[in-house]
């Protein structure tokens, strides 16, 4: 009895990670030019579904767009234009280094910081592998 308890703690404890074979999509980007600025209406649900902290793919997309912007509310509002191809190009990059997993390529994955390492650690095959940028 004492056993069965202990393993659905252990359970309880484990990070589900998604089981089905369907497809990863990266959804769709969703804004609007605003006189010279652009603004990305549903760029929080993009990093919910990405499962990564809004802060970090702000900060990736602002390095990578070289542009300024800042978060209002669920919107990120980059104070150039910037043509709705280069930003999926850049999400697209975004997925490839810091979500899916490069030996399983699932994206059941998290950033842990190691000393000053960040690594991409996979939930699904465990394999870990450093972050580059």
């Amino acid at each position: 009895m004492e056993y069965k308890q202990l393993l659905e703690e252990a359970y309880k404890k484990v990070k589900q990670t998604d089981t089905s074979s369907e497809r990863f999509e990266i959804p769709k980007i969703e804004g609007y030019f605003e006189g010279k600025k652009t603004i990305l209406t549903n760029f929080y649900q993009i990093a919910s579904h990405l499962r990564r902290d809004p802060s970090h793919f702000q900060k990736f997309m602002l390095k990578e767009l070289a542009a300024s912007g800042q978060r209002e509310g669920d919107r990120l509002v980059l104070n150039i234009k910037v043509p709705s191809t280069k930003i999926i190009q850049k999400i697209e990059n975004y997925v490839k280094e810091f979500v899916l997993c490069r030996e399983c390529k699932k994206p059941d994955t998290e950033i842990i910081k190691q000393g000053r390492i960040n690594f991409v650690h996979c939930l699904a095959c465990g394999a870990k592998h450093p972050v580059t940028k």
